[in-house]
């Protein structure tokens, strides 16, 4: 057995990490920079540098209410005293109950079932399987594939990665390993635009080509994230909606990164009154401490399921409602019901259309685009991830571009002053040339 080294630095730590560590979407040929953090509270990383900086990111979309939150915190220690793990077959506990009680509570109409995951790709995965054996409780064994939109993104297992953009998805490499499914084009781009005749046309004829052979229409409601961070009117929702209605397939709602308030609504399907018959959320769920999704379906579809030959869902993790992320989830609700969310997310949309609108006339910039919480400056030209980041370190803020797009989801929390200074960021960043790929 090798020995651990008692008198190990950080740097020796650091180059543990560049040697054996895999990073997300990072090569281990030539591994992309990191930065060691020490601790976090409220919207500040500190790095063990002794260096803070404002996060922009809530460590991709999830820490909600900030780092260290005392109610969070409380909840956490309170819930290890009494179990922090015990089986979910044959098995409940309070922690799980309390949370499935909220999370129905506060979902849209009819969503009043939850199936409890270990994270948004097992939510989609949970997803999917619900799809299929609903379909094949009803003798329609004939219909495999599904619906979903160009330019989306859902995870990175398998069936989640089957239904993310075939291109820019990030998962071109396994196409030939994975099921085939129907993909409509992208929406146009725009809260408020207006669906023309053409792309009614569009949609009426994808649905008429495909909806035989499909289970269900898989999206990301309003906000296509990982995908290219892409807003699109809720018209779509609605005319995708009534289609699903027509040809009786199951409309499945992708709320991981919109889902709690980012969008300033509590589920982004709402901004087009929209009912899912199955709805997946995770993310913010737990305020960011620990890993946890779920998927909601109507009582519908469970009971669809039910009659079927398996007579039950066929999935069941190791770590379904794992008590302790359990109670910090209820808490994380809790704490967002009670902080007046509507009007921050709606203070911060409109703190970030005011600091960002410097951006809008820069030539390296293609399109600013703003809903809620989140803010996307799209350029041109790629942007060098290793660079910016070092770049945007030095200012005192973290942020992670990809690709061609820098953008913002901060904690609930921020304040203006804070907010700012990643906005002058993101805008000295898109003005340094050196700063973007020349291919």
């Amino acid at each position: 057995m090798k020995g651990i080294d008692k008198f190990k630095t950080a740097e020796m730590d650091l180059e543990f990490d560049r040697r054996h560590i895999w990073h997300p979407y990072t090569s281990l040929l030539h591994p992309l920079k990191v930065y060691a953090v020490r601790s976090a509270a409220g919207v500040r990383l500190k790095l063990e540098s002794g260096q803070e900086l404002i996060d922009g990111m809530s460590s991709w979309w999830a820490a909600i209410h900030g780092y260290n939150h005392p109610q969070l915190n409380a909840a956490a220690k309170h819930q290890i005293d009494q179990m922090s793990h015990v089986m979910f077959g044959g098995l409940t506990h309070a922690p799980a109950i309390d949370l499935c009680q909220k999370l129905v509570s506060i979902s849209p109409e009819g969503l009043e079932k939850v199936f409890l995951c270990d994270s948004g790709s097992v939510a989609v995965e949970v997803a999917m399987k619900m799809a299929i054996q609903y379909q094949h409780s009803k003798g329609n064994t004939n219909k495999k594939k599904f619906l979903t939109l160009s330019k989306g993104y859902h995870g990175d297992t398998n069936a989640a990665m089957s239904v993310c953009d075939p291109v820019s998805g990030m998962h071109h490499l396994f196409q030939d390993f994975m099921p085939k499914h129907a993909f409509m084009d992208a929406p146009k781009m725009g809260y408020d635009y207006q669906l023309r005749q053409e792309d009614q046309q569009l949609i009426a004829q994808f649905f008429a080509k495909n909806a035989a052979e499909a289970v269900a229409f898989i999206l990301e409601p309003i906000v296509q994230g990982a995908g290219g961070m892409r807003v699109y009117a809720p018209n779509y929702l609605r005319l995708i909606k009534q289609y699903c209605i027509q040809y009786d397939l199951l409309f499945i709602a992708d709320e991981i990164a919109t889902g709690f308030g980012r969008t300033g609504r509590m589920f982004a399907c709402e901004h087009a009154a929209v009912q899912p018959d199955i709805m997946c959320v995770g993310k913010g769920l737990t305020g960011g401490y620990l890993t946890m999704a779920a998927t909601l379906c109507t009582a519908n579809v469970a009971h669809t399921i039910g009659r079927g030959a398996a007579g039950v869902l066929m999935h069941g993790p190791t770590f379904m409602a794992n008590p302790l992320a359990c109670a910090v989830a209820s808490a994380s609700i809790d704490l967002l019901l009670r902080s007046n969310w509507e009007q921050k997310i709606k203070d911060i949309e409109q703190k970030l259309t005011l600091y960002l609108a410097a951006a809008n006339s820069l030539d390296r910039v293609k399109e600013v685009r703003i809903i809620g919480a989140i803010a996307v400056v799209e350029t041109h030209k790629a942007v060098h991830v290793e660079k910016a980041q070092a770049f945007f370190v030095a200012r005192g803020v973290w942020l992670r571009p990809f690709r061609n797009l820098l953008y913002i989801m901060p904690p609930y929390i921020i304040d203006a002053v804070d907010l700012q200074q990643l906005c002058q960021a993101i805008v000295s960043a898109v003005q340094l040339a050196e700063l973007f790929k020349n291919d």
